[in-house]
């Protein structure tokens, strides 16, 4: 392969715009590297792409136009091309989709230069507002980050003429500084925490795959409050001493204040942050600053496993299992399993770290494609959490209430103590259902197959399917009653409003997503908690990623029934990941800990493991199972969904795919379907459901290729492909 053009050499270049194939250019003045970032003409708009190769020269000659410039970024190297062409040919998405996951910065094309920057300054303002308060702390929380006078503003939700005021004071400063600039170099050599035997034993043998330099997966497994995270930042501490840089990925933006000031503490300077909650400017520095080796540690979500990093030399999956590192939408990839395609393109290690993993970690490792290192006991003094279940068929529980007698009694007594209780129920909103008691009318959205959540503390109808929301109505839109709308079932507002009630002396913080407007404010409410600023936290599985709240003493599960109903595939692992989780919050400090969850089937195959703690008894059973029938991580899904603004075109189309299935059925594959999608109606589009299952290292990705090459969409009808499904909806 030719590594670099010479100028007028003819060559081929992706782009990021929906075209089935590369485009020739002739190479510009100078000529250009293979990998090249490149700025080309497509009729009259330029648009970015990246030099993938020769050009073919099956086209007009004298028609073909030069690259208009070559950008000043490094060239995207080999194992990056071979990467993105992989996750593309497992995905079964373009390469133009592709590309674009790996340019998501903006001002790419712009020419280097200087521009205005601000900073905290020495001064104070005479005079302090609440909005100089806000820009103060949005400074504070930017760190060395640096921030625009427009970025400042969207974050402090405020006008420029409040900063210039605060610049007049000296309170805030202004820099003139190039518009990308390397981060601070981290100490690799710096002593970390000390480490307990099982700790120095985990982080040894993660060292030993550091320096063989080679390709490896470990799955790392400990109990919650085990201290996994100390045991991975050794193996970053090994892999930046080598002079490779690194990347973790963690399922959660609210966990990553927490993490950076542990990261912060080892290393003695702040990484890169990767999150749609970081500035545009940022970005674009982060992006910049990967490909040229001026990051040595990245800490971001999923979409950072796409950054261009110069010698990617160890990737950590924090939380692992976690149904959030799945992107259901535009591309369906998982990051867990792409950072291990990634990994074995650069010779990099792994760590997938859990203390409850998926099932295709533990297959994995079982089959010895992984190592595995387990932590079986709590960091220094903290012990376990005991667990028990609260029967409710035996608790005299009013209409209406959720919280038993016998934990509210427990939570009482942890009050009294000068101790922190949680209550958990994963559903957000007031109620999940609003009925007219007159007419029994559903209130639905009007654009999906939903039922409308009451959110009570924002007064509005939110469809969690299309974010679609409005005002909580008066009267009934179908039979026009008034004040016969009624809630039926509890939201964590609802189990809110109860624990007010039956704990008025308590102070209660509800952790929901959507009760919070940024994720700034998100992380300080976590950080107050912590910090003893709550007696009662009620939350989603929000509160079961990560946190740790020293003075958490006690978790109550007020529905542990909830995740076993319905007929998903994974309802039983994701119920004992959850409840195990929420439950490891409890006693993570000197205090013992306790968890109770309120059921109704305490009988339950996943309610006995949860408390009996028999962890690899129900991995195995739930392994036997998936087996038997040849589901996953033992058969292969991949998921089809047509969608269109009526119904029966789709199902028509589905149904024609499902007669003409000869492509499948020669790797011995069946289609299942086609059937109306359980939520058969989003966004005011119909959706109807295929499911491709085919034997285990079939080659699934090349017969759902032949398979739907014949086919041509009306241009009204889509059709996403989901390779690996976590999501049957």
């Amino acid at each position: 392969m030719i590594n670099h053009f010479a100028e007028d050499d003819l060559v081929a270049v992706l782009t990021t715009q929906p075209l089935d194939r590369t485009l020739d250019y002739r190479a510009p003045e100078g000529g250009c590297a293979l990998g090249a970032f490149v700025q080309v003409p497509l009729g009259p708009r330029q648009v970015l792409g990246v030099v993938w190769g020769p050009g073919r020269g099956d086209f007009d000659l004298a028609k073909i136009r030069p690259v208009t410039r070559v950008l000043n970024v490094a060239p995207m190297r080999d194992e990056m091309r071979d990467f993105l062409t992989r996750a593309g040919a497992y995905t079964l998405t373009p390469l133009p989709a592709m590309l674009r996951l790996a340019t998501r910065a903006p001002g790419l094309t712009d020419p280097p230069s200087m521009r205005v920057v601000l900073r905290l300054g020495d001064g104070e303002p005479a005079r302090m507002t609440e909005a100089r308060t806000r820009v103060l702390d949005a400074l504070a929380e930017s760190g060395d980050a640096a921030v625009t006078m427009r970025e400042l503003c969207e974050a402090a939700g405020t006008s420029s003429s409040v900063v210039k005021g605060l610049i007049k004071a000296g309170a805030v400063r202004e820099e003139t500084a190039p518009r990308d600039q390397p981060f601070a170099r981290l100490d690799a050599a710096r002593a970390g925490k000390p480490l307990t035997a099982d700790q120095t034993a985990a982080a040894a043998a993660l060292g030993r795959g550091i320096e063989a330099g080679a390709y490896g997966t470990t799955l790392l497994r400990g109990v919650t409050g085990s201290g996994k995270t100390e045991v991975y930042l050794e193996a970053v501490a090994a892999c930046l001493a080598k002079g490779r840089q690194a990347l973790v990925l963690l399922p959660e933006i609210a966990l990553t204040a927490g993490f950076l000031t542990r990261v912060e503490a080892r290393f003695g300077a702040r990484p890169a942050e990767w999150h749609h909650g970081v500035t545009m400017t940022e970005r674009r520095r982060i992006w910049k600053m990967v490909g040229q080796g001026g990051a040595e540690l990245v800490v971001g979500a999923r979409s950072a496993l796409f950054l261009p990093f110069r010698d990617l030399g160890l990737i950590v999956v924090d939380e692992e299992h976690d149904s959030s590192y799945k992107q259901e939408e535009g591309v369906h990839y998982n990051a867990r399993d792409m950072a291990v395609l990634r990994a074995s393109l650069t010779g990099a290690q792994v760590v997938l770290a859990s203390a409850t993993p998926s099932l295709e970690s533990w297959a994995n490792a079982e089959a010895g494609k992984y190592q595995r290192l387990d932590l079986e006991s709590r960091f220094g003094g903290a012990v376990l959490p005991q667990m028990h279940a609260i029967d409710m068929r035996h608790e005299a529980l009013e209409a209406g209430r959720w919280i038993s007698p016998t934990l509210r009694n427990a939570v009482n007594d942890r009050l009294q103590k000068g101790e922190q209780a949680l209550l958990f129920l994963n559903r957000r909103g007031y109620a999940p259902v609003t009925i007219c008691r007159a007419c029994g009318e559903k209130i639905g959205c009007e654009q999906c197959d939903a039922a409308m959540v009451e959110h009570r503390f924002l007064k509005r109808l939110v469809c969690h399917q299309c974010g679609e929301s409005r005002p909580m109505p008066e009267i009934c839109p179908s039979c026009q009653a008034e004040g016969r709308l009624a809630p039926v079932g509890p939201g964590v507002e609802r189990l809110t409003e109860e624990a007010a009630e039956v704990f008025p002396e308590a102070r209660i913080a509800t952790l929901s997503s959507d009760l919070f407007g940024t994720a700034r404010a998100l992380k300080e409410r976590i950080e107050a908690i912590a910090d003893g600023g709550a007696d009662l936290i009620i939350g989603t599985q929000l509160v079961a990623k990560g946190h740790n709240f020293p003075l958490l003493t006690l978790v109550g599960v007020i529905d542990a029934d909830l995740g076993l109903q319905g007929a998903d595939l994974r309802a039983a692992e994701r119920s004992f990941q959850l409840m195990r989780q929420v439950s490891g919050r409890a006693g993570r400090a000197d205090r013992p800990g306790t968890a109770l969850m309120q059921t109704h089937q305490p009988d339950h195959p996943v309610i006995r493991a949860i408390l009996g703690g028999k962890e690899e008894e129900f991995w195995q059973a739930e392994a036997d199972s998936r087996r038997s029938i040849g589901m996953p991580p033992f058969g292969r899904l991949a998921g089809l969904v047509l969608s269109g603004p009526e119904a029966s075109l789709p199902m028509r189309i589905g149904a024609d795919l499902a007669r003409n299935d000869a492509a499948l059925r020669a790797i011995g594959a069946q289609v299942f379907g086609p059937a109306p999608a359980p939520i058969a109606r989003v966004r005011g589009r119909h959706r109807v459901r295929l499911l491709v299952k085919a034997p285990k290292g079939a080659p699934i990705q090349e017969a759902i290729a032949r398979w739907l090459g014949p086919l041509t969409l009306p241009k009204d009808v889509r059709l996403s492909v989901d390779i690996d499904p976590q999501s049957f909806l």
